[in-house]
Order: structure tokens, then sequence, then C-alpha cells
């Protein structure tokens, strides 16, 4: 027997929960490295987290408004498709399920396999079945299984799907609180403290030439796609108990306190671990945040504070936050391919909800599709080419809501944006400033993501025009 409706068991506990636990994944623990390689300064590096934190603020504070106004399965691509239209709906639609949903499971349970490798090597990388760079690994065979496990979860109900979130979403901001009492307080380095904070050098040697302006931009990227996925919890909106007041506060609460938590771990880093370094040093130290084996800034931060055992741990506490990241991207992202199966502009089959009330034919595509991405070996640079088309689609859903109070000022709107039109504007001004540095600085990573989310319409125009044969041939078949 199928449910014939979502079911509203999430609780602002919950929401915020599926909020905070999505976005951090694997980024934080990582993408420090590259970011302080390209800026060289200690406030180069706490300027990208802030920029990049007070944007994922203002865009949570935005959608909080279209989440209030339409709590509805699928939540952004119903923005779009009431402020826009059905085409850019399914372009967006198109390029989550084909990229930016699956491919962020990929590579996020890969992550949870790849730390996993510290404990049990036969998690390794080397493809053993397959073909150059496609095929099976341990590490791949580890992402498979994280996935497939997620997925069965989540078929169960949303229920259990929400308690694994709670519980790990608990676990991982334990991890990035302990970052900060180890980094902040128990063990922070007298010498890394002169080298970062003394003086001007803060400020580091580059910080204030005019080239490096050029690629803060590009640094924003990490600092920006370490905080995403904040909006998955509006496309679970339908699920939301009291979704009118509750939306926007589980947006506010949850992105609100990753923020300041990324912004802290990224200072205790500062105080145990020198920004710039030498890649041929030999001890954590030595080779600073920009230079951290493998970009691992995480583990050389407990590394020098603990040893082996802080590198180990570090592994441990990276696998449990990409495990409960992988189940928020899991829970959430169907809810897009159900709306888009309810509009008829996809497979009908992923618009229905099985006994348990979740569409368990869209969680099974969407987790066939991001296993089949783990074996690709694409799926990062996939992510590369989609950080554009991402963004563009960001600035269209906050733009919406200028968009729907112009062409609906009468709808009931149970919250109104923060700071409305400052803030909103803020937000796509910063967006496209970006936008237009990441076209000068990184073309070869942005045309080809505006391409993918572009490749869906053609698919949406044929649908649609199938469908519209459809109805003609029925309407002649009962006027006959």
């Amino acid at each position: 027997m199928e449910s014939t409706q979502f079911q509203p068991r999430l609780r602002l506990f919950d929401s915020a929960a599926i909020v905070a636990g999505s976005m951090v994944g694997s980024g934080i623990f990582i993408v420090s490295a590259d970011i302080a390689r390209q800026l060289e300064s200690p406030f180069g590096l706490l300027a990208v987290w802030l920029l990049s934190g007070l944007m994922t603020i203002a865009g949570a504070l935005a959608y909080g408004e279209l989440a209030a106004m339409m709590p509805q399965a699928g939540g952004q691509y119903v923005f779009i498709r009431e402020a826009y239209g059905g085409a850019p709906a399914f372009a967006y639609g198109w390029t989550m399920l084909l990229v930016i949903q699956t491919g962020t499971i990929a590579a996020v349970a890969v992550a949870f396999a790849r730390f996993g490798g510290v404990f049990w090597p036969a998690l390794g990388s080397r493809v053993w079945l397959g073909y150059g760079g496609v095929g099976l690994s341990g590490e791949r065979l580890g992402a498979i299984a994280v996935i497939v496990a997620l997925t069965a979860v989540n078929l169960q109900g949303l229920d259990l799907g929400r308690r694994v979130q709670n519980s790990f979403t608990v676990a991982k901001i334990g991890a990035l609180l302990l970052i900060i009492v180890a980094g902040c307080w128990l063990a922070p380095n007298v010498l890394a403290i002169k080298l970062n904070f003394e003086g001007n050098r803060i400020f580091g040697v580059r910080s204030m030439s005019w080239p490096l302006m050029a690629s803060f931009g590009a640094a924003m990227v990490g600092g920006l796609f370490s905080a995403d996925a904040w909006a998955g919890i509006t496309f679970a909106a339908a699920e939301v108990r009291d979704p009118h007041r509750n939306l926007p506060r589980a947006l506010a609460l949850g992105a609100g306190t990753v923020v300041i938590l990324y912004l802290l771990v990224n200072i205790a880093y500062l105080r145990v671990l020198p920004v710039n370094g030498a890649a041929d040093a030999a001890g954590v130290f030595g080779r600073g945040i920009a230079h951290a084996q493998n970009d691992r800034v995480a583990s050389a931060m407990m590394q020098a504070v603990w040893g082996a055992k802080g590198a180990a741990l570090t592994a441990l506490l990276v696998m449990v936050s990409t495990f409960g990241c992988a189940n928020g991207l899991i829970l959430t992202g169907a809810r897009v391919v159900y709306a888009m199966a309810r509009d008829g502009v996809f497979f009908s089959s992923a618009g229905e909800l099985n006994a348990n009330a979740v569409p368990a034919k869209a969680l099974l595509m969407q987790g066939g599709w991001a296993a089949l991405l783990t074996l690709s070996g694409t799926y990062s640079e996939l992510l590369d080419y989609v950080i554009f088309a991402q963004l563009l689609f960001y600035v269209l859903t906050v733009a919406a809501v200028f968009v729907m109070r112009w062409r609906r000022p009468d709808a009931p709107r149970p919250y109104r944006a923060y700071g409305y039109p400052l803030v909103p504007f803020a937000y796509i001004a910063a967006a496209l400033a970006l936008m237009g540095d990441l076209l000068r600085v990184k073309p070869a990573y942005t045309w080809p993501g505006l391409l993918i989310a572009l490749s869906g319409l053609p698919i949406y125009w044929s649908r649609m025009r199938w469908g519209r044969r459809g109805t003609t041939r029925a309407s002649r078949r009962r006027a006959s």
C-alpha cells in the first residue's frame, strides 16, 4: 500500500539539524590549505571564511521568505518555477540530479571511505576492476556501500532518516567544538600565534596587492561550497511541522551556527599552525596550513596537538561528519526529483510515495546515479564545472524574492526577508561579482557548468511537446 502524501514530522530541531548537517562535510577540514596558498595571509584566510559566511546567511534569510510562502516538496525548484516558469526550474532540477546533488553525495561518500582507509587499509584508492580511472577500488566500493546504506535508511521513512541526521549532526558539531577547544585553549602554539597575528603580519605581504584581488573570488569558492547545501531543508518543506514559522528559523539557526563554527575552526588552525610554510618541510608545523599533507589541515593541527593519535582522531571525526552530510543530502535531494515528476516533466514513477510516505523510486534513481558517478571517478571534476551554474541558481532564487513581491504583492508572507531589499540585493551583487571573477580566473570551469545546466532545456521542451501531443490524442479519443 502506498501513501498519497508527505507526513509533516520534522520539528524545528530536526529541520535545523538537516541544514547544519548537510552543510558540514569534509570541506572545513581541508579547503583552508588551498585558500592559504592563494592568499598567503591569515587575514585573507579569515576574510574568505567571513565573507562566505555572510553570503550564506544572507541567502538563507532570503530563502526563508520563499520557503514560508511556498512550503512545498521540491523547495528551490518550486521557487524558481513560480518566479520564472517551468523551463528554468527544470534546468535547475536537471542540474541537481545530474551533478550537484548526486556529485556531492558521491564526493562526500568517497571522503568517508578515504578517511576510513586510516583504520581499514582495504579501502585503498587503487582501481582493481575497470579501465583507466573508471572502475572499482576499495575506496569506491566503500563509498557505494555508504550510499546504499543511507538510501536504504531513508526508504524506511522520514522518522529513521531524521534520527540518523540528528545524531550525526550533534556528533559533528561536537567534533568542530573539539578542534576549536584544542586549538584555541588546550594547546595553542606561541610561535604560530606570533607568526600569524603579531604586528602587521596578519595582513601578509601580498594582501594589499591588486593582483591578489583577482584570485580572492576563486579562493572564496572553497569557503562557499564548504557551507553549501543549506537550502536542502526547503526540498523537504512539505514534511516540516508549522513550516511558515519553522522553515525560516531552521535556515537561520542552522546556517548561522555552522558559519560561526567555521570561523572559529580557522582561528584554531591559525593558533596552532603558521599560515605559510614549505612543501618539503619535515614536520606539520614547517609545512603550515598552506602545505598541509594532502591538504588535511585539521589532521595536521590535531597531529601538532596530540601526535599520531590526533591524526587518527581527526580521521574518525571526518568520517562522522561526512556520513551525516551524505544522509542529509540523500534525504532531501530526492524531493526535487519527486517535484519534477509531479509536474509531469520527469518519469512519473519518481512522483510516487511508498507505504512509508517517502519518494522511494526518486531515492533509488538518485542513489543509483550517485553510485555511477562514484565509479566514474569524475565527480569532483563535475562539481568544479557546476560551481558557476550553482551560483547562477542561487542568484535567481534570491532574486525571486523581488519577483514574487512584484508579481504577488498580496500573497501571505508569514516571514519577510530580513533587511529587505538591502540584504538580498547585497547577496545578488556579491554573487554576480564572484561569478564575473570566476569567468575571468577559471573560464575552463564556468562555461561547461552553464552548458550542463542548459543541456536540460531540450529535454524539457521535448517532454512538454510530447505531453501536449499525448493530451491532444486523449482529447480526440474522448470526443470520438
